[in-house]
């Protein structure tokens, strides 16, 4: 091995042990996901729109915890912001432990267990954009691309791995473990992350968020015509299969997944090849062309080769437009500017449910996939226009 070749292995080897932060991130954000839903009505007898309200209020701590972060790492560095990530999460684990332990007083267990998801949600916005940028200020910006990609296969497979995991302990060791092995996991990553180096601070003005955000907003746009589908997948395709008398949904979710990681491995080069927006061009037409696929699709093999398509289309949105607006982004803003991105994925996915639900209550759930096929062809028109805008600038 020459010396480049072992300078690369070392970057891979770097990016990889801080993007794992991430993955153990999302893999806490999955444990309850299963199991807590079911504890709210079977075991604290409450109803299902509490339930939801549990589940639900994470995200939208996350949501509005985006700004928090972006400052937090660019004033003070995306390390003190991932370690009060960390921190969080042994808040969150604990608080929920102490919910659990205190069910047979719902008018107590239940604040508790609400305080835990919001500091979950607060803790993984702290987290995951930091830790990208973290590995991009050690490894420098020409790595942006590659620690993107590996970012968002850490929180998918996190999300894949700690939804089950729960299920696992609390078959084995009761519902009390799932907070017990967030304090624990918080704790350990937390002493791995006090052990790494930071990268440097970037001198230069910081922008306030609202700026940032305003800059950020023409990307953001074709994120949310991406991320729409995405959510719109998740939440209507079983009822879909249902109202088609065909079983099986979760394959559509699961090809999605397989398409998703699939297209990220297999390319790992094609943003330095192609350039950020003309790469989210072409995802964005195999996305629609998926969605497509679902809506007229006259049986459940070709809804879930529709998944499959659409979940290679999603693969290298956010990472394109990722890699395009830090290329106008001073180095100062850089963790503002990601938070702002992740924002739009965020308000996206979570008004994706009741949006397409109401367009469902009135045109059935196929015309979901119709609106979100249009949504990312009007994405793949704005695309065109920003390549051409960035062309006419760099020219």
């Amino acid at each position: 091995m020459n010396s480049s070749e072992g300078k690369a292995v070392h970057a891979h080897l770097l990016i990889l042990s801080i993007i794992c932060f991430n993955f153990i991130s999302y893999a806490c954000s999955g444990l309850p996901l299963a199991v807590l839903p079911g504890y709210v009505l079977n075991d604290l007898g409450l109803s299902s729109v509490i339930a939801g309200v549990v589940i639900s209020i994470q995200f939208f701590a996350t949501l509005l915890a985006r700004p928090l972060a972006g400052s937090v790492a660019d004033r003070h560095g995306a390390k003190r912001s991932v370690l009060c990530g960390f921190a969080g999460l042994m808040l969150s684990g604990s608080l929920t432990t102490l919910a659990i332990a205190l069910h047979a007083e719902p008018w107590v267990g239940l604040p508790l267990l609400l305080a835990g998801r919001l500091v979950l949600g607060v803790s993984t916005a702290m987290i995951s954009t930091p830790a990208c940028t973290w590995a991009i200020g050690r490894c420098g910006t020409p790595s942006t691309a590659q620690v993107m990609s590996w970012n968002g296969i850490a929180a998918y497979g996190g999300t894949a791995l700690g939804a089950p995991l729960g299920v696992v302990l609390r078959n084995g060791f009761g519902i009390v473990s799932i907070g017990l092995c967030t304090v624990l996991l918080g704790f350990t990553f937390l002493l791995i992350a006090l052990g790494k180096r930071p990268a440097p601070l970037v001198a230069g003005v910081r922008l306030a968020f609202h700026r940032v955000l305003v800059a950020v907003m023409p990307n953001g746009l074709v994120l949310v015509c991406s991320s729409v589908g995405y959510g719109g997948l998740t939440a209507f395709i079983a009822l879909y299969f249902d109202s088609l008398g065909w079983q099986h949904a979760a394959y559509c979710l699961s090809g999605f997944g397989a398409g998703f990681i699939a297209a990220r491995l297999s390319t790992p080069g094609i943003l330095h090849r192609y350039r950020g927006y003309n790469v989210v061009a072409g995802c964005l037409l195999i996305q629609s062309l998926g969605m497509l696929l679902i809506w007229l699709a006259p049986s459940p093999g070709l809804t879930i080769a529709g998944g499959v398509l659409t979940g290679g289309g999603v693969s290298w949105v956010y990472p394109g437009l990722a890699v395009e607006t830090l290329a106008r982004t001073p180095e100062a803003n850089r963790n503002s500017a990601l938070s702002a991105l992740s924002l739009f994925f965020d308000v996206a996915v979570g008004l994706a449910g009741p949006v397409m639900g109401w367009l469902a209550s009135g045109a059935g759930y196929a015309y979901v996939f119709l609106s979100a096929a249009l949504l990312s062809v009007s994405g793949f028109c704005l695309v065109l226009l920003l390549n051409w805008r960035a062309s006419c600038t760099a020219g």
